[in-house]
C-alpha cells in the first residue's frame, strides 16, 4: 500500500516536470525552434487540426522557421493561425511557403519572460507539494485505518520528502537552463 502510494506521487511528480518542460518549449527564445508552433491549430476544411499534421515546420537557420503546407489552398489557413496565435510573428508567404523570422530578442524582453519562466517554475513546484500532501494525508489515512505503524508511517513520510526534494531540485535545474537558453545573445 505504502509502495503504491509512494509510486503514485512519483509518477504524478515526474508528469508534472515533464508539463513544465513541453509548456517552457513554448516560450520564445532568440532562436528558431519548430516547437514554437507545435501547439498551433489550423482550419482544414471546417476541423482544428495540428499544424504538424497539414504542414511540413523546418528550421532554416538560426532566426527562420520555413512552413510547407501540402496543399495549396491551405497557405492562407496557416498564415491566419499564425496572426491569430499568441506568438506576436508575422509570416512572409512566397508561393507555397511561408516563412517566420525571428525578431531579437531586446534585453527587457529576456527580463520579462525569465520572470515568465519562474513563474511557470514556482507554479509546478506548487502542485508537486500539493502530490506531497496528497500522499501524506494517504499514508495519515492508513494509520488511522490502523493499517500500518506508525514508524511505518513516519519512514513513508520521509520517502515522500525525498522524492519532493529531489523532483524540486528537477524544476530548479528545467527553469535555470531555459533562463540560460534565453539570457543568451
Amino acid at each position: 500500500m505504502l509502495n503504491e502510494i509512494k509510486n503514485d506521487a512519483q509518477n504524478r511528480m515526474t508528469k508534472s516536470i515533464e508539463s513544465l518542460r513541453h509548456d517552457l518549449t513554448k516560450v520564445r527564445t532568440g532562436r528558431a525552434s519548430t516547437a514554437l508552433v507545435d501547439h498551433l491549430k489550423v482550419n482544414y476544411y471546417g476541423s482544428d487540426m495540428p499544424l504538424s499534421q497539414v504542414a511540413t515546420v523546418t528550421v532554416t537557420d538560426a532566426r527562420t522557421l520555413t512552413i510547407t503546407p501540402w496543399e495549396k489552398q491551405m497557405v492562407s489557413a496557416v498564415e491566419k493561425a499564425i496572426l491569430a496565435s499568441d506568438l506576436g510573428l508575422t509570416p512572409n508567404t512566397a508561393g507555397t511557403t511561408i516563412r517566420i523570422n525571428m525578431p531579437a530578442l531586446t534585453e527587457e524582453r529576456r527580463r520579462d519572460l525569465t520572470k515568465h519562466v519562474h513563474g511557470e517554475g514556482e507554479n509546478t513546484k506548487v502542485a508537486i507539494r500539493n502530490i506531497r500532501r496528497d500522499a501524506n494525508q494517504q499514508s495519515k489515512d492508513l494509520l488511522k485505518e490502523k493499517a500500518i505503524t506508525e514508524d511505518e508511517e513516519r519512514r513513508s513520510q520521509e520517502d515522500i520528502q525525498k522524492l519532493t526534494d529531489k523532483a524540486i531540485k528537477d524544476v530548479d535545474e528545467v527553469v535555470k537552463a531555459k533562463e540560460q537558453e534565453l539570457m543568451a545573445v
